[in-house]
């Protein structure tokens, strides 16, 4: 059996302005704190006063919460972000910035906006029972995760999955623990990543056993997985690499795979993903009864795969499907339910619709991953070593507790694995560089520095003005328009050379669109089409029911992305309106 799509999806969008520039797929519409209260974090204590992280976020309502210290904030406990509507600004930090170490961060609200923050677990919290993720998730709706850095993680460094709109992108996500003291054995993995309408694009994973990352489904969504995975880096896996993807419906475009040092010599080593299904034995209970997995038994899903780059494997590079994907299907172990049907069945001719995305090529994003990935803002001492063993293929470290340690270079075991000679401590000091504190004072609280408030026309003694949109025409408050300043560099950079387009390309098929003065014409219709405009920044400005083969509008002189949709195609174009 397969569960079969539709080309284009009938997903509504109600929020048209982006989280911030720069957020792309499918959680892209998330709304954040924006409007709500503004919470300054004064001090790396962890407690419920005033001044903490976790004060903050326990707060009710739509919220911002900015940093006014620098350095690690060393959790006593799990921190669950369990209240809608939050925006954590992790660049808003002077020095190197915020990283959260010894228990995990859970995202479990709606509408959760983290940027530019540092997850490294650690062992800490093994003693109290805890197998933690680093960064976690699961059955919310509206959450976007950009230039977070996550490691040393005992279960799975992040797994953001199970949700609706979503959008984990240019994360950096390294060196999850394998012999740390998890109930299962060694482990050390990258993540688990689905969910209705969920993408993942632009990150790095490196240097881990295995999901990397496990295309997962969750109960709740396990019937319409809608999942785009684009633009990714994977460097020096072992184990399993890329897997799962049962039921699911996915696009698997221009990710660049690395193997490295620990990668065996089999054919994981040139696997795009290893696609399986849910079994007969998986979807029933030890009783005899069905559990909630029984609704996709059988059930294959659909993939589009097109654009990825095996290093070193000239062959699976020019032809993804035969041996990066088919060739690492277990039949036995799907209940031999691959058949030439399935097979014929499974691989989609067009990708599935996302949202917009800046699509670079595969060697292109290996590039601007490198790059621009993670907290990068100020990058630590831990993400440059990464990106430097990405680049040259080598790795540092090897673990202290695994027995097969010397067979696995780059898979720790520890934190203090990693510790620089002569470091007290494996978590680096993150309180230079940047800015000062003194730069980011704040007399009203608003959340904006007093220096940049005198230096765009705001009152610094005016707190209402932060909640305000004078300094933006798309509708950012005053205190967004702030915040994004600070990484609009990263932002402007991290895109060069890309598409921005939702299907990696601009279409070439038979519908034409071109520009006349400020005129838009639109040729090769057929039957009921929708046309939608967007601003090069993202935010769209147009929607055009049309039900003739040939129409035009006009537009203002600009530039703009052009998406036409009709029952059997989507096009995309970028024009220039005079």
């Amino acid at each position: 059996m397969l569960l079969i799509c539709l080309p284009v999806s009938t997903r509504l969008v109600a929020q048209q302005l982006p989280a911030f520039p720069g957020a792309e797929g499918h959680g892209r519409y998330t709304t954040g704190g924006r409007g709500g209260n503004v919470y300054h974090v004064t001090t790396l204590e962890d407690s419920e006063v005033k001044g903490t992280l976790r004060y903050a976020v326990k707060q009710k309502g739509a919220r911002t919460i900015v940093f006014d210290v620098a350095g690690t904030i060393y959790l006593k406990s799990d921190l669950k972000i369990s209240n809608d509507n939050i925006t954590i600004a992790g660049q808003s930090a002077p020095g190197q910035g915020i990283c959260l170490a010894d228990y995990p961060v859970i995202i479990s609200a709606n509408d959760v906006i983290l940027r530019y923050l540092r997850f490294r677990v650690g062992t800490a919290s093994i003693a109290t029972g805890g197998e933690p993720d680093g960064l976690g998730g699961m059955d919310k709706k509206n959450i976007i995760v950009d230039h977070c850095s996550v490691s040393w993680s005992i279960d799975e460094c992040l797994s953001v999955y199970g949700s609706e709109n979503t959008t984990v992108q240019w994360c950096l996500i390294s060196e999850s623990l394998r012999t740390s003291g998890h109930s299962k054995g060694k482990h050390g993995y990258g993540g688990n990543w689905g969910g209705a309408h969920a993408s993942y694009h632009h990150n790095l994973m490196a240097h881990h056993e295995s999901r990397v990352p496990r295309l997962g489904p969750r109960p709740g969504t396990q019937e319409r997985e809608y999942m785009d995975l684009r633009n990714n880096v994977f460097y020096n896996w072992a184990g399993n690499g890329c897997y799962g993807g049962e039921g699911m419906k996915v696009n698997i475009v221009n990710n660049y795979y690395k193997p490295g040092p620990a990668t065996p010599q089999s054919a994981v080593r040139y696997r795009i993903a290893k696609i399986g299904v849910r079994t007969t034995a998986y979807c029933t209970n030890a009783d005899g009864t069905p559990n909630a997995w029984k609704p996709m038994e059988h059930v294959w899903g659909q993939f589009y795969v097109d654009g990825n780059v095996i290093e070193g494997n000239a062959a699976v590079t020019a032809d993804n499907w035969t041996k990066g994907i088919y060739e690492q299907i277990n039949n036995k172990e799907c209940d031999n339910t691959f058949n030439d049907q399935v097979k014929a069945e499974m691989k989609l001719d067009a990708p599935l619709e996302t949202d917009v995305i800046t699509t670079h090529t595969a060697e292109q994003a290996f590039k601007q991953v490198l790059l621009y990935a993670g907290c990068s803002k100020e990058r630590d001492i831990i993400d440059e070593r990464i990106v430097k063993e990405t680049e040259t293929g080598t790795a540092t470290y090897k673990g202290s507790v695994s027995n097969d340690a010397a067979k696995k270079p780059g898979l720790i075991d520890l934190p203090t694995d990693v510790m620089p000679a002569g470091a007290s401590n494996p978590w680096p000091d993150l309180s230079k560089g940047g800015v000062t504190a003194d730069q980011l004072k704040d007399t009203d609280g608003d959340g904006i520095p007093d220096v940049w408030e005198i230096a765009n026309g705001l009152n610094p003694n005016n707190a209402t003005d932060g909640k305000a949109t004078t300094l933006s025409q798309e509708g950012y408050t005053n205190l967004e328009v702030y915040l994004n300043s600070l990484v609009a560099d990263i932002t402007e950079k991290q895109n060069a050379d890309g598409s921005g387009t939702g299907i990696g390309k601009e279409s070439e098929d038979t519908i034409t669109v071109y520009a006349s003065g400020n005129t838009v014409i639109v040729n090769g219709l057929s039957g009921k089409s929708s046309i939608e405009v967007y601003t090069y920044n993202g935010v769209k400005i147009r929607q055009i029911a049309v039900n003739t083969a040939d129409t035009s509008f006009s537009l203002p002189s600009g530039n703009y992305i052009v998406r036409v949709a009709t029952a059997h195609t989507t096009s995309v174009k970028k024009i220039l309106t005079d």
